[in-house]
């Protein structure tokens, strides 16, 4: 799977992605990270992103020509199979089962595990990092095919949402995890939802996944303990300690919320 980032901040990606799983995921060819500088798709000698909003109003816009260059530059260029017509209409790819377009933005939908394991069925994301005080809307209007939020607050731009999502998304892929199983129990994970992405193992293309199938049960995992069973007199439950599987069991589901 290709994540094709762009913004206008490339270097701030280096340090999470070079290391744990996803390092390890990009090593084994089982993802490939990809970060374009919005910047290099500019026409004007001072590269420039931004410029200030029509009808007045605090703050910067980012530009809709730079970030339409970037998008087609990176469906005819870097996407499996690719689009050669330079005068695709971005818009529409209502039969483009093979990449997505993203954007990040305060009023975009709340991005949730659902998503991430309906979005885990395509072959490439382009993800769109906004800034400044926002982003062209003829960009969500005529480029993009989802805008997302990752929460009720506001964030300087939109690089640690894409790292979010590429986290989240690669996670669920085949081969990521070191044990497959650990999808299985996870907060907010349907079962039959983590089984679907498992299949797709052995083929060729990613089997593709509709929202109807993409049920995430919004539920939170029983708790954890490791080693000592007893520090400053906090201590295990005895029912994990015991040996017997069908009460620990028991237990389990009782204390996931």
């Amino acid at each position: 799977m290709i994540f094709n980032i762009i913004t206008i901040f490339p270097k701030i990606f280096d340090s999470y992605f070079g290391e744990s799983i996803l390092a390890r995921a990009q090593k084994e060819n089982i993802i490939e990270i990809k970060i374009h500088n919005l910047r290099d798709y500019t026409t004007d000698k001072h590269k420039t992103v931004d410029d200030t909003p029509y009808g007045g109003g605090a703050g910067m816009v980012l530009k809709v020509e730079p970030i339409y260059n970037s998008v087609q530059n990176v469906l005819n260029v870097e996407t499996v199979g690719g689009f050669k017509d330079d005068s695709i209409n971005i818009k529409g790819r209502e039969k483009d089962n093979e990449n997505r377009i993203i954007l990040f933005s305060a009023k975009g939908k709340k991005y949730t595990q659902a998503d991430a394991q309906r979005l885990s069925g395509y072959k490439n994301l382009i993800l769109i990092c906004g800034r400044y005080e926002g982003v062209d809307e003829r960009v969500a209007e005529n480029i993009i095919d989802e805008e997302f939020s990752i929460g009720e607050y506001v964030l300087t731009g939109g690089e640690i949402p894409a790292m979010l999502v590429v986290d989240s998304i690669s996670r669920l892929l085949p081969g990521v995890l070191g044990n497959s199983e650990s999808l299985l129990e996870e907060s907010f994970n349907n079962v039959e939802d983590v089984q679907n992405v498992q299949i797709v193992e052995n083929g060729d293309n990613y089997n593709k996944q509709s929202d109807k199938t993409s049920k995430a049960i919004n539920h939170l995992e029983y708790p954890h303990y490791t080693k000592p069973e007893d520090f400053n007199g906090w201590k295990v439950p005895e029912i994990l300690l015991s040996g017997n599987h069908k009460e620990i069991e028991k237990w389990k589901k009782q204390n996931s919320s």
